[in-house]
C-alpha cells in the first residue's frame, strides 16, 4: 500500500505535507475546555485563516490539530479553514485529559473495544458533525488522520489505560499515528510500553510535551524506543535558558534528530497574534528559527524536524502485519 497521510479535506502523499506543525489547537469550538477557561475559545475562522496566513507566507505547509472528541473538535470548521488558507491539517480523534470532560462523561461508561469503535469510525467513515456530544451522531466526509490521547502526570490513570488500549486497537485496525499528551512532558516510557504492548507500531508515535523535562538520558531512553519526540516549548521559557534549544542540540550531538518533530501546542488566544496575543504561529519560522540559526541548528535541520520527520511519523502504517484488533 503506497503512504498516505489523512487530511480533513482527503488523503495526501507524505511529502505533499511540506513544512508541518505536529501539534497545534487551530480550532477550540465550545465545549468543556472553553467552560473551564474562557482564553481556550478558538472558534473563529476568520481570525485563524488571517493568523494562518502569516504563517504560510513563511512556508508553513501543514498542522496537526490536537483536539480530539467532544472536547472542542469541530470537523467543519477545520475543513473550513483547510478550504479556505490551503494549509492541510490533519484532524484527531481520540479522548484528552479526564479534566476535559468530568465525571459524568460518556466516556467512563465505555470499554474498550467500544471506544475503539468510535475511533476508527472517525477516521474510517468520517468524524460526527456534534463531535459525540448528543444522542444523534451525523457523520461528515471529513476522515479523522491521527489518534490523539492525554496522559496523566508521571504514570497513566486507570482511565488512561483504558483510552490507550482503545487506541492501540484503533492504530492495528487502521494504520492511523498516535499523538500523546505528556502532563508536565512525564510518563512517556510508561506511554511508550502501553502502547507498544499494544501492538502499535512505534515509528508511528509521538510524544508531545517532553521538552518540559530536559534531562538527555530522559530523551535518549524515550528515543531508543523508536517513537518521535514532540517539541512544543520553545516560547515558554521567558529569561530562563532555553531548555528546547538545549535538548535540540544534545539531540543533534546523539544523531536522534530524526526522532523529533516540533510544535507549539498554541491553545490559547493569548498567544495569537490576531488577538493580541503573541509569540504568533509564525514562531517557529521567524524567531525560532533564528534561535536556532544562532546555536549551529541550520536549515537543515530545521528541515529534518519539520519536513521529512513529520512525513514519516504521521503517515498511516501498514495493517498487514499479522495483527488481529
Amino acid at each position: 500500500m503506497t503512504a498516505f497521510v489523512r487530511t480533513v479535506l482527503g488523503d495526501i502523499e507524505p511529502s505533499a505535507l511540506g513544512v508541518t506543525y505536529a501539534h497545534e489547537h487551530l480550532v477550540i469550538d465550545g465545549g468543556r475546555p472553553v467552560e473551564l477557561e474562557p482564553d481556550f475559545d478558538l472558534s473563529n475562522v476568520d481570525a485563524m485563516a488571517t493568523e494562518v496566513a502569516a504563517a504560510m507566507e513563511l512556508g508553513l505547509g501543514a498542522v496537526v490539530d490536537a483536539m480530539p472528541c467532544d472536547c472542542g473538535r469541530s470537523a467543519l470548521k477545520l475543513a473550513e479553514l483547510s478550504r479556505r488558507t490551503g494549509l492541510h491539517i490533519v484532524a484527531p480523534t481520540g479522548l484528552h485529559h479526564d479534566r476535559f470532560y468530568g465525571p459524568s462523561h460518556w466516556s467512563h461508561r465505555l470499554n474498550v473495544e467500544q471506544l475503539a469503535d468510535l475511533f476508527v469510525a472517525d477516521i474510517e467513515d468520517g468524524i460526527d458533525a456534534y463531535d459525540y456530544s448528543g444522542p444523534f451522531v451525523e457523520r461528515t466526509q471529513h476522515r479523522a488522520g491521527v489518534i490523539k490521547l492525554g496522559g496523566s502526570e508521571g504514570s497513566l490513570s486507570d482511565r488512561d489505560h483504558l483510552v490507550f488500549g482503545a487506541a492501540a486497537a484503533a492504530h492495528r485496525r487502521t494504520g492511523a499515528s498516535i499523538l500523546t499528551h505528556c502532563e508536565r512532558g512525564t510518563g512517556g516510557l510508561e506511554q511508550v510500553r502501553s502502547l507498544l504492548d499494544g501492538g502499535v507500531t512505534p515509528e508511528h508515535v509521538a510524544l508531545s510535551h517532553v521538552d518540559k523535562v530536559v534531562d538527555r538520558g530522559y530523551h535518549r531512553e524515550l528515543a531508543a524506543t523508536g517513537v518521535a519526540l514532540e517539541y512544543d516549548g520553545s516560547f515558554r521559557w521567558g529569561d530562563a535558558d532555553n531548555g528546547t534549544l538545549r535538548l535540540l542540540g544534545w539531540m543533534a550531538e546523539d544523531d536522534l534528530l530524526d526522532h523529533v518533530v516540533l510544535g507549539m501546542d498554541a491553545a490559547r488566544q493569548g498567544y495569537y497574534t490576531v488577538y493580541g496575543g503573541a509569540p504568533g504561529l509564525t514562531w517557529l519560522l521567524d524567531g525560532f528559527a533564528t534561535a536556532m540559526e544562532d546555536r549551529g541548528l541550520g536549515a537543515d535541520v530545521r528541515r529534518r524536524l519539520l519536513v521529512d520527520n513529520p512525513a514519516r511519523v504521521f503517515a498511516f502504517a501498514s495493517i498487514d502485519r499479522g495483527i488481529s484488533a
